[in-house]
This record gives C-alpha cells, structure tokens and sequence, in this order.
C-alpha cells in the first residue's frame, strides 16, 4: 500500500523508467536462476535494480534541475571597492552590505526574497579582473533614458546605446567605474 501511494507521486516519465527497468530486471532474474547459485543471482538482482533506480533518479534530478532558471548569483570585479559603491549606488540606488568572503571583500547587492531575478555582488580580490571582454551581466532598470544619464555624470562610456532588442525590452550597454562591460534592460511597457 505505501508503495503504491509513493508510485502515485511519481510523473508517467518516472513511472515508464520504473516499468521498463523492472520489466528487464524480471527477465534478468529469470536467465540467473539459471546461473550457478541463487545467492549469486539475486545478488546480481539487486545491484542490477539499485542501478536501475539511480538512473531513474539521475533523470529526475536533471528534470528538476531544467525547471529553474539556470543564473543563481553574480559578481562584478572590481579595483576599488568604495569607488565602486559610490557609482552603482549614484547609478542604479543600491544600498551594499559589506563583507569578507574566502578572503575576497564583497558589496552584496540588494536581493528580494519573493522578488523576480537574481542579485550579486562587487568583489574585489586577487582573483577578480575588471573586463569590457568577458560575461556580460544585464542589470534591470526602469528607464534606460535615466539610468545613461546618471550613469555618464559618474563617470561611465556609453557602449552601446539604447536599442530595441525584440518585442519585449530596451538594452544598452555602458563601462563602469571599473572597467566592466555593463548591460542594462528595460522591459517594455
């Protein structure tokens, strides 16, 4: 009885991976009792379904993995950590929460729990370099028009300029204070 509440749960994908695996266990285990010693064979048995389970779980996790997005967190390098600060805060209204991480000094960006997107950091360390060549992350604003103004008055090159990018949002692209290829997007209204 539990075990068919559980099987329940389970989608028609989990439940034909189950089918089709025990199905060739079943035909496994007929051909062993044939072979030399039924401790043997049932001991092929079951390291032949404990295989079989795990592939079926492997697939499960990777369904579940599919169904999020897949950018959980970013940061951007920086030299200069308080010159930093001042130009995201002057630029996008961020308030920063400092901290030491693995011997890395962090400006935690703003994060909403029940809110849309993902939040980051500015990280200054050995390991962070300031680039207009690498990933290029896109921070949300409300008006793009604004945020390139503001943006320009702290010191920032315009890279690319607002352009239309598809049926949903505005994009543009500046350097900031540090070097670093910066996009931003405003979604249509």
């Amino acid at each position: 009885m539990t075990r068919n509440v559980a099987f329940k749960r389970w989608s028609c994908r989990d439940r034909l991976c189950w089918n089709m695996h025990t199905t060739a266990l079943f035909r496994l285990m007929k051909m062993s009792c044939r072979a030399a010693t039924k401790n043997a064979a049932l001991m092929f048995v079951v390291a032949f379904m404990a295989l079989q389970l795990s592939a079926c779980s492997t697939y499960q996790r990777q369904e579940m993995v599919q169904k999020q997005n897949p950018a959980l967190y970013f940061e951007i390098p920086v030299n200069d950590m308080t010159r930093a600060m001042a130009f995201y805060a002057t630029v996008f209204g961020f308030d920063f929460e400092l901290e030491e991480i693995h011997g890395n000094q962090m400006a935690l960006m703003p994060f909403a729990v029940d809110g849309s997107g993902i939040s980051g950091a500015l990280a200054k360390g050995e390991i962070y370099k300031p680039t207009v060549n690498g990933t290029l992350i896109y921070l949300h604003t409300a008006s793009i028009d604004n945020t390139l103004n503001a943006a320009q008055l702290a010191g920032a090159k315009v890279l690319f300029p607002k352009t239309k990018a598809g049926d949903h949002v505005y994009v543009a692209e500046i350097q900031d204070s540090e070097g670093n290829r910066i996009g931003l997007m405003e979604p249509l209204e």
